[in-house]
């Protein structure tokens, strides 16, 4: 039935003379004998350690044996079946041909599985010839949000905010490698001792970072930040929590009058979400440029260019940092620029744009507070090597950034906005700011949830004529701390 997908097996001369004009097969026959060496394993081998339910010594003789059978139906797929004329076979026949593939392979060793046992043989074997082996049932699910790998034998993932460890393994450290390098030559990179560490960006747009041995001590080191396919909107976030129609009817405000806004926060704790939130909030009859260092904003406006810097070649040369970017981003005639993240040399060139008249400018910041944020643009600009005195720094930041929004991820997981704070001048040497809104926390619930509420300060805003003059006259009652109780 599914011999149109098999590779020929050796034919007499002069029937291979007569079927030159046919179609290419695109899978062999399976060699009479089977393959004796071990390949990396399908699927993940169970772990002893504690997962429960604990599996009594009968069950994991069993699994175990199964892992031996993946291993040889894996190499005899590998043998059999022609690699490079997959991309042409749809899913279902692919699917249809691993599974007569390793009813053979089975009948041949005399292995009796059940129904269930033999879908999920199946499943695994086409997630490891066609995608990324054990981790594939982890980026189909969508409750999971980062793939941690320490190693081959223990994979954490983070849901609602919480890490935790699953039963999915790797074979060994070689299958762990193998999977991690169709990852990276997939895009044009590679990984390896001299080179030992790698970012890239799956198919689905997911972030996927690698360190490999001798600097991975006990085993690769990957980790996975997953692609949102429906990005969170404004509506969405105030449902969740992570702020409120106040805070979101004053941000609308200052995406409109053209705020430049920074996104500040720590690792994983909603930067992106939140930019993304903020660029909703652009009109349709913008120009807008994005520039990052692995793509992941999801700007639905009509008029969007998307850059992205690149790392060097295999010979060092051929890099174009996020700097070479935004300064060709400023010939491109933008209304806004959104840079994905700020961290080095670039920020000097991107206070330089929201100071030239691309006011509306936007981007992230890894930093603990408005204040903190502050001074990591300063110690930026004097790491880019600019020479210049602090004052003349602490001025040009003050006139270039407006906003600063802070994000953090509470200690449940959850996600907030805990703070909006303007940035009104200088002071003498002083950058001055005011928060505008915040987030009080006063305990945790016998739950472990962090409880507290968003307030404004009673502070009105410094833009207020600015944005009254855009068209947002924001009524006096959201600065009141009442109102947000």
């Amino acid at each position: 039935m599914f011999s149109r997908y098999r590779k020929a097996a050796p034919r007499p001369k002069a029937q291979q003379a007569a079927e030159t004009e046919r179609e290419t097969p695109l899978i062999q026959q399976p060699p009479a004998k089977a393959a004796t060496q071990a390949a990396p394993a399908a699927t993940p081998r169970p772990r002893k350690a504690p997962m429960p339910p604990v599996l009594n010594e009968k069950e994991l003789k069993r699994r175990e044996k199964l892992a031996e059978i993946r291993v040889e139906l894996h190499k005899r797929l590998l043998d059999t079946l022609n690699l490079a004329a997959l991309e042409y076979a749809s899913e279902s026949d692919l699917k249809n041909e691993i599974a007569a593939i390793c009813a053979d392979g089975l009948a041949e060793m005399g292995v009796v599985l059940t129904r269930e046992e033999r879908a999920t043989l199946y499943q695994e074997l086409f997630d490891e010839v066609t995608g990324l082996g054990p981790l594939e049932p982890l980026l189909r699910d969508d409750t999971v949000n980062d793939i941690l790998v320490n190693g081959p034998k223990q994979i954490f993932v983070e849901r609602a905010g919480k890490l935790e460890l699953t039963p999915v393994v790797f074979k060994d450290e070689k299958h762990l490698m193998r999977v991690i390098d169709k990852i990276v030559s997939a895009v044009g990179r590679r990984v390896d001792e001299s080179n030992p560490y790698v970012d890239a960006r799956l198919k689905d747009g997911s972030r996927f970072n690698a360190m490999v041995p001798p600097i991975a001590v006990d085993g690769a080191l990957v980790s996975i930040r997953k692609f949102k396919k429906d990005k969170l909107g404004i509506d969405e976030l105030i449902k969740f929590g992570a702020f409120t129609e106040e805070m979101a009817m004053y941000l609308r405000a200052a995406v409109g009058a053209h705020l430049n806004i920074v996104v500040s926060g720590g690792t994983g704790s909603g930067k992106t979400t939140t930019l993304n939130a903020l660029s909703s909030m652009i009109a349709d009859n913008e120009r807008i440029l994005t520039i990052e260092d692995t793509a992941e904003l999801q700007l639905q406006q009509i008029h969007v260019g998307r850059m992205e810097s690149r790392p060097p070649n295999v010979e060092g040369k051929g890099a174009v940092t996020q700097r070479d970017c935004l300064r060709n981003a400023l010939r491109m005639r933008p209304d806004r620029i959104i840079v994905g993240e700020t961290r080095g040399e670039e920020v000097i060139d991107m206070l330089q744009a929201m100071n030239t008249g691309h006011d509306g400018s936007m981007t992230t910041i890894h930093a603990n507070s408005a204040r903190d944020a502050v001074s990591r643009l300063e110690n930026m600009v004097a790491m880019a090597g600019i020479e210049m005195p602090l004052k003349a720094v602490r001025a040009q930041i003050a006139s270039a950034v407006h906003l600063i929004v802070q994000a953090s991820r509470l200690q449940d997981g959850s996600r907030r906005m805990v703070s909006i704070t303007e940035v009104t001048g200088m002071e003498g040497d002083i950058i001055t700011m005011q928060e505008i809104f915040r987030f009080k926390r006063y305990g945790i619930d016998e739950n472990g949830k962090v409880m507290g509420h968003f307030e404004p300060t009673g502070i009105r805003s410094h833009f207020s004529d600015r944005f009254k003059y855009s068209g947002f006259e924001l009524p006096n009652h959201i600065y009141t701390q009442k109102a947000a109780q």
